[in-house]
């Protein structure tokens, strides 16, 4: 841009500018309606600073001589509007507003200036000349506003995500119910009642993202707190209630996943660390359809001692032997001691399996009549 107005042209533009600032204002007001609060009070006496800064670095631009760099003249002008525009994304808006804010402000400087301009003897080509240079001006101003705010937003955006992380893993960790709130509160994250931990192949994410909650957390496996394998990632997922855990079940019904229970969001870990205990067992889809085994193997250590308890009797038996009695047992204790449903599932006669009870008995004796005895082989031989 290059334009070189007559001194005294200048200087009368310059008189009229405080005018010309309150009528940008005033535009601006009435035909951009979510600026009618931002410019009351002392941020709307800001505001008219600003426009008056403007206004007055558009001058010194169209009065420069020829071949002179303007960058430092209007230097100021576009930081300023360059922090706008962050402004603007800090406060929630999109830039629609102070674009059009900007065509306002064009269309009613360019008239009040060009007024003046002609009044003090421009001439016609210089006049249109004057005219492209407002344009222009206009143009860059609003180019380093719309810089601002798509700089405000990705910076913003990650900040947010690295919070929602900590959040993500504080929740995990089983961190106190306060600390959780604070960290909730600064990831500007509304805790649901519930929360579902969830495990489940990252490539099966984004097919199943947009039907769920948009609160919910992601995880992957790169992140220290979590102990799970390669290629997986944990999904914390808000649900209402159990019948939105149900849901959130049939959303999930292909994605190999592994679905925790329902807890309140603080205490989710509970959650998470039953889904990781059934992925680690192999146990796909609802968690809720496995306690039996969770329970079971809980502790693999007691597990093994309980059962090496419960067929302690069988030691002195050969191998084979002890295997086919201790199988007998198992179905026995299944069928609770139906002859005919034992030997269907041990494909044998009946009478085989009437012959190894005779052999249980004469081994365990009363043992097999002790209720207490009774539940702990069963679960240890389940």
């Amino acid at each position: 841009m290059a334009l070189r107005l007559p001194a005294p042209v200048v200087g009368a533009m310059r008189r009229d500018i405080t005018s010309v600032a309150e009528q940008v204002i005033a535009a601006v007001i009435h035909e951009v309606p979510s600026y009618s609060d931002p410019f009351r009070g002392q941020m709307g006496r800001n505001i008219e600073v600003a426009v008056k800064v403007a206004l007055e670095g558009f001058l010194d631009l169209a009065a420069r001589r020829e071949g002179i760099d303007a960058g430092d003249q209007i230097e100021t002008v576009l930081e300023a509007a360059y922090a706008l525009g962050r402004g603007e994304a800090r406060s929630g808006r999109s830039m629609d507003a102070l674009a059009r804010a900007y065509r306002v402000g064009a269309r009613v400087a360019w008239r009040e200036m060009s007024e003046v301009a002609v009044a003090a003897g421009l001439s016609a080509t210089i006049t249109a000349r004057f005219a492209e240079l407002v344009f222009a001006y206009i143009d860059e101003l609003s180019d380093a506003s719309v810089s601002g705010h798509a700089d405000e937003l990705a910076t913003s955006g990650r900040l947010r995500q690295r919070r929602l992380e900590r959040l993500a893993i504080r929740l995990l960790e089983g961190a106190p119910e306060a600390d959780l709130v604070g960290a909730a509160e600064r990831a500007d994250w509304a805790p649901p009642d519930l929360l579902v931990a969830v495990i489940l192949p990252e490539d099966k994410v984004r097919s199943v993202q947009a039907r769920l909650d948009p609160r919910l957390l992601q995880l992957s496996e790169d992140v220290p707190v979590l102990d799970i394998d390669s290629g997986l990632t944990v999904l914390l997922v808000p649900v209402a209630s159990v019948r939105g855990r149900s849901t959130l079940l049939r959303v999930l019904r292909n994605a190999d996943g592994v679905v925790g229970p329902a807890r309140p969001w603080t205490a989710v870990r509970a959650s998470y660390l039953r889904a990781l205990r059934a992925q680690r067992l192999g146990l796909l889809g609802d968690t809720e359809t496995h306690l039996a085994e969770l329970v079971r193997t809980a502790d693999a250590d007691a597990l093994a001692d309980l059962r090496e308890r419960a067929l302690a009797p069988l030691g002195d038996l050969r191998p084979a032997s002890a295997e086919k009695l201790a199988d007998t047992f198992a179905a026995w204790l299944r069928h609770h001691g139906r002859r005919d449903e034992i030997a269907a599932a041990l494909f044998v006669h009946p009478q085989t399996v009437r012959y190894r009870m005779g052999q249980l008995r004469d081994l365990y004796g009363d043992r097999l009549t002790d209720p207490d005895f009774v539940r702990d082989a069963t679960i240890a031989l389940a």
